[in-house]
């Protein structure tokens, strides 16, 4: 027993350090946000929502997880700032986030965290703005973005950047980028287009596929010779696990697109789920990620304060708690604004730096690691700030 409080002691620690990392972080530099938000009475506590889908039947593990992770946050920020976080059930629908974005308001909400799902955050986000509250949502969705809506998610635009450069730094800027015909993966090849004329790479070709196990198999052969015939040195995919990608690491090197001949580059997590690391098809493929060894550490110090592992998103829960605590610790009255928000230092992530960008979407710092003999190995790490390698 003296052994699990002294533990518990020392992870607490560790992460009050971290908070006061992340309020050290903030400065007076902003990135052209919004001016909007409320001006606060700093002699009491700031009412902050929390917007979870805790009564959905899809969300209401990952709501428990969010919880958890903020009330963390909280914790860690100890008496630096006073937070009253009051937690509201979306239900994981829009209707459901908009009842809830009320209550909060007429509970004096000065801020949102939430929600997860992209249309309930946008629900929220349209009830806050009657009354010009902004909204940190944990979605990644950049289409929801903007106006008094902030996303705390990775986007396709910032993994695509950080992948595009690196690529062309490593002569692997000739890109043939391959998509589902579905929604999402159009946006994601729209970032990797922005992402090459940006950093000086070469769009070679592009290939599409229906989203379907047949529409893959049917198009495979032809995506294989437009490839050959494009002279590109890589190939983005924009599916993930979860989609079209096992498939696709399965038959494009049975089409000739293998590591011999091609850079695979995942736009989504590879390895998620981490059975997807024994694929042949992704060895040596490349992607996108949290700094791991800051990953590892947060869910060692979540798992020592509630017993299980967080999901994956439970970092942004106290991201965002860690971004609201270090601009309510400079004491201003406008810390809750846009142009606040939007300051160009960003914040000390549990997952590394980012910051608001003023239209909404953020920067996050990524490295970019390689699938090797089913582990993931990092071959460029996370910047530690804003202007270093990978920014």
């Amino acid at each position: 027993m003296v052994a699990l409080l002294t533990l518990r002691r020392k992870v607490l620690a560790a992460l009050g350090a971290f908070a006061a990392l992340a309020v050290l972080s903030a400065c007076d530099v902003n990135m052209s946000g919004g001016g909007g938000g409320p001006i606060l009475n700093n002699t009491r506590a700031v009412p902050v929502a929390l917007l979870i889908p805790k009564s959905s039947p899809n969300g209401a593990a990952v709501a428990q997880s969010l919880e958890n992770a903020a009330r963390l946050a909280v914790q860690d920020l100890g008496d630096r700032v006073d937070i009253d976080l009051k937690v509201y059930d979306t239900a994981g629908t829009p209707a459901g986030a908009a009842a809830a974005a009320r209550q909060a308001l007429d509970d004096g909400a000065q801020i949102f965290l939430g929600p997860l799902f992209a249309e309930a955050a946008n629900a929220a986000g349209q009830v806050a703005a009657s009354r010009g509250i902004n909204v940190l949502s944990f979605s990644n969705n950049a289409t929801i973005a903007g106006g008094n809506v902030y996303i705390l998610g990775t986007t396709f635009q910032n993994t695509a950047d950080r992948l595009v450069s690196h690529a062309a730094r490593q002569g692997k800027g000739s890109i043939f980028v391959v998509h589902a015909q579905d929604p999402a993966e159009v946006q994601g090849a729209d970032a990797i287009r922005r992402a090459a004329s940006a950093s000086g790479a070469r769009i070679a070709g592009v290939a599409s596929f229906p989203l379907s196990q047949q529409g893959v198999i049917d198009t495979i052969p032809s995506i294989a010779s437009q490839y050959r015939s494009s002279g590109a040195n890589s190939v983005f995919l924009t599916s993930g696990n979860s989609g079209a990608l096992p498939f696709l690491a399965e038959l494009l090197p049975e089409n000739g697109m293998d590591a011999a001949s091609a850079q695979l580059i995942g736009l989504q997590r590879l390895d998620v789920p981490s059975s997807a690391l024994s694929l042949k098809g992704l060895q040596g493929a490349w992607f996108a990620t949290p700094s791991p060894a800051l990953v590892q550490q947060f869910n060692s110090r979540y798992a020592a304060a509630y017993g299980s592992q967080p999901n994956p998103v439970a970092g942004l829960a106290y991201d965002g708690l860690a971004a609201i605590g270090a601009l309510l610790a400079q004491g201003r009255s406008d810390a809750l604004t846009g142009s606040a928000l939007t300051q160009g230092a960003g914040f000390a992530g549990v997952y590394g730096p980012f910051r608001f960008l003023g239209d909404g979407t953020n920067e996050r710092g990524l490295a970019v690691a390689q699938i090797q003999n089913n582990q993931v190995i990092v071959i460029d790490p996370a910047p530690r700030s804003f202007g270093g390698a990978g920014f």
